[in-house]
C-alpha cells in the first residue's frame, strides 16, 4: 500500500462520520394538535390520519393531546394565549368558531374549501371544516315500535317515553339539542323544556355516559345523538337494532372544525395538516372512525349505511355570532326550568 492510498480510508470513514452526525441531530418537526379524546381512540380516526399524514411529510411528528371535550380544547388555549404549545385545534364546531376567532389567537388556514361537500355555504378563511352531521333522537327498535315523528310530539307527549340527555354545559350534543329546542320554539323554549322534564331519565356530563352507559344498556328507549349513530350499528355491529327518529321540523347542524394557531412554531406544517385533513384519504377514516359525514366525496368509499340514514328536511343552524351573544342566556333558562 503507497503513501499516496493510505489516508483514503480514512476521509471515507470521516465523511460518513459527519454524515451520520448530521442525521442524527436534524430537528424532526413535530405538531402539536389539541382534540377531543374519541378522536384520538384506537376506533377513531386519529391514529390512521397521523399515519397517512407522516408519510407525506419529512421528519415530521404529529402529536395528538386529548382534552374532554371541544369546549376543553378552546378553555385550553384560551388558558395558554400565545404561549400555547398547539399549532392546531382540531374538534371545535359552529357553535365555538366565533367565540374562538374573537381570542384573536388563530390565522388564516389557506385551504382552498371551496370543493367541499357540506349542507351549508362555507366562508370561513380560519376554520376548515372536517366532518359534519345532525343532532338526533336515536331509539331501540326492541323497545319502542313508533318514535315521535317531531320534537313539538317528543316535548309535548306527557305519556312518552323516557329520554337521556346530556348538559350543555358540558357536552356538544347537549349544546346542540338546547339550541335546536330553541330555534323551534323561539321564546316559548323555556315553557317546553319545563314541559319535558318529567320524561327525562338523566343528563348526563357527556355523550359517552348517555350512549354507551345507559342506552345500550336498556336503561331507557331514546337517548340524544347524532343521525349518523346507526351507520355504525349497521356497519360494524352488523344490526339495525337503533335508529334516529326523523323530525318534522329538522334537524340542528353540527359543522367540526380544525385551526391553525397564529403563534404556532410550525406554521407551514400546520398549514399542511390543515390541507390533508379534508383530503379523500383523510377524509376515508370519518364515516366509521368518527361516525360523522365527509366533506370530501368519496364515492363508493363511502359506507353503504349512510345511504340508508335519516335525511333532514330541513337543515336548522344558528349564526356562530348569534350563538356567541346568546348562549349564555339560553343556558340559563335551560337551568331555570330544568330546576322547578
Amino acid at each position: 500500500m503507497t503513501l499516496l492510498t493510505r489516508p483514503l480510508p480514512l476521509a471515507a470513514s470521516t465523511l460518513v462520520l459527519l454524515a451520520t452526525s448530521v442525521g442524527a441531530h436534524a430537528e424532526t418537526r413535530r405538531l402539536t394538535i389539541y382534540t377531543y379524546e374519541s378522536f384520538v381512540a384506537e376506533w377513531g380516526p386519529g391514529p390512521a390520519i397521523e399515519k397517512a399524514f407522516e408519510a407525506t411529510c419529512d421528519d415530521c411528528d404529529i402529536e395528538f393531546v386529548a382534552l374532554d371535550s371541544s369546549a376543553g380544547i378552546l378553555n385550553r388555549v384560551q388558558l395558554e394565549g400565545d404561549s400555547s404549545d398547539a399549532d392546531v385545534v382540531l374538534g371545535l364546531d359552529t357553535n365555538l368558531m366565533a367565540i374562538a376567532e374573537d381570542t384573536g389567537l388563530l390565522a388564516p388556514s389557506g385551504v382552498d374549501t371551496s370543493g367541499l361537500t357540506l349542507p351549508i355555504e362555507w366562508a370561513s378563511d380560519t376554520f376548515v371544516p372536517y366532518d359534519y352531521g345532525y343532532f338526533a333522537f336515536v331509539y331501540d327498535t326492541e323497545k319502542l315500535d313508533t318514535p315521535p315523528a317531531s320534537l313539538a310530539e317528543l316535548v309535548a307527549d306527557p305519556d312518552g317515553p323516557k329520554i337521556i340527555l346530556q348538559d350543555p354545559r358540558s357536552s356538544t350534543p347537549g349544546l346542540g339539542f338546547l339550541l335546536w329546542m330553541k330555534y323551534v320554539f323561539g321564546d316559548e323554549a323555556k315553557e317546553r323544556w319545563a314541559d319535558l322534564q318529567p320524561r327525562i331519565l338523566a343528563t348526563t356530563k357527556g355523550w359517552s355516559e348517555a350512549y354507551f352507559s345507559m342506552f345500550l344498556n336498556e336503561e331507557a328507549p331514546l337517548v340524544l345523538s347524532y343521525s349518523t349513530s346507526p351507520a355504525y350499528h349497521i356497519e360494524v355491529d352488523g344490526t339495525e337494532r337503533y335508529q334516529a327518529a326523523a323530525f318534522e321540523e329538522g334537524h340542528y347542524l353540527q359543522v367540526e372544525v380544525a385551526a391553525r394557531l397564529a403563534a404556532s412554531d410550525e406554521p407551514e406544517l400546520a398549514a399542511e395538516f390543515l390541507a390533508f385533513l379534508v383530503s379523500p384519504q383523510a377524509q376515508a377514516s370519518i364515516p366509521l372512525g368518527n361516525v360523522m359525514y365527509p366533506v370530501a366525496d368519496l364515492g363508493d368509499a363511502l359506507p353503504d349505511a349512510f345511504s340508508r340514514l335519516i335525511e333532514p328536511n330541513e337543515t336548522l343552524l344558528f349564526d356562530p355570532a348569534e350563538v356567541r351573544d346568546q348562549r349564555k342566556a339560553w343556558v340559563d333558562e335551560w337551568l331555570e326550568a330544568s330546576t322547578r
